[in-house]
């Protein structure tokens, strides 16, 4: 006490919790699978066949024009997994960074850019959860500006992959990441944000406080409506080149290679568009 006048107690001030705004990335970041992308410069460099390109190309479409449900996700992963047994880590990462801005860059929303500017601007963490492998994760994640990123992780012994999932980054498990980066990070989770197209994630959407769904898919846009979450249509995938101006030499070698994958996609969106008007 001074001068009569009671000095007020030093309380310590409690920090305030941080918030991540978690965003799934296909077709809610990027406009196509992730993994399904880079199935042309595989083939450039060796490790997959003109066969797998055009069978990639036909489940990129369906993936495009239908979504992907869990049974369908199940057979994607077991795809990929089986054309990569054997696939040298260090070609696939090099591949991965030589061909990115190649690849994703017309890929990625103008809507998400500026969602994830905004989150950013809010002093929000941003996080990446795909269940495509972290090697393409990892990278993308680093393009659009994320702090953190998670994928599914194969399991490697004397540096190529084995065929074997260590950890598969999709429904519950995506979950389950954001769980262990919140604890790791300090993430308040009724705070914190999710974005994602797929019912799969609904774990993921479930674990936050404020959940919005992407270009949902069928089941999703039902739970969105019951639950009363917000829904995003992100439809304009726009160019990041001039944030990145840095060409690979894909952007050389690409044009005469994969038009057999070209031709498959078109045969597939066609196949689709009568399916749709004569069933």
């Amino acid at each position: 006490m001074l001068g009569g006048v009671t000095e007020p107690a030093n309380h310590p001030v409690a920090p305030q919790p941080r918030v991540a705004a978690f965003f799934d990335l296909d077709k809610t970041v990027i406009a196509k699978s992730s993994t399904l992308a880079f199935s042309r410069p595989f083939f450039q460099e060796g490790l997959i066949n003109r066969r797998a390109v055009l069978k990639s190309a036909y489940a990129q479409f369906v993936f495009m024009l239908a979504g992907a449900d869990a049974d369908q996700m199940d057979r994607m992963r077991a795809h990929i997994t089986s054309l990569c047994t054997g696939w040298d880590v260090e070609q696939v990462n090099a591949i991965v960074e030589e061909t990115l801005h190649d690849i994703v860059d017309p890929l990625v929303y103008k809507e998400a850019t500026q969602l994830i500017a905004e989150h950013k601007e809010q002093g929000h963490d941003i996080v990446v959860l795909s269940a495509s492998g972290q090697e393409v994760v990892g990278p993308i994640a680093k393009l659009l500006g994320a702090t953190h990123s998670s994928g599914t992780r194969m399991v490697v012994s004397a540096g190529r992959y084995t065929g074997e999932v260590d950890f598969y980054c999709s429904a519950e498990n995506k979950a389950a990441a954001a769980r262990e980066l919140a604890e790791e990070h300090g993430y308040d989770l009724s705070q914190c944000h999710a974005y994602s197209d797929s019912v799969t994630d609904l774990p993921l959407l479930e674990s936050v406080g404020h959940p919005t769904v992407v270009n949902p898919d069928r089941g999703l846009r039902k739970e969105a409506v019951q639950r009363g979450w917000p829904t995003l249509a992100f439809d304009h995938p726009v160019s990041l080149r001039a944030r990145i101006p840095t060409p690979s030499r894909a952007a050389v070698t690409a044009a005469g290679v994969g038009m057999g994958a070209v031709a498959a996609a078109g045969a597939a969106w066609w196949g689709v568009r009568y399916w749709r008007r004569h069933r």
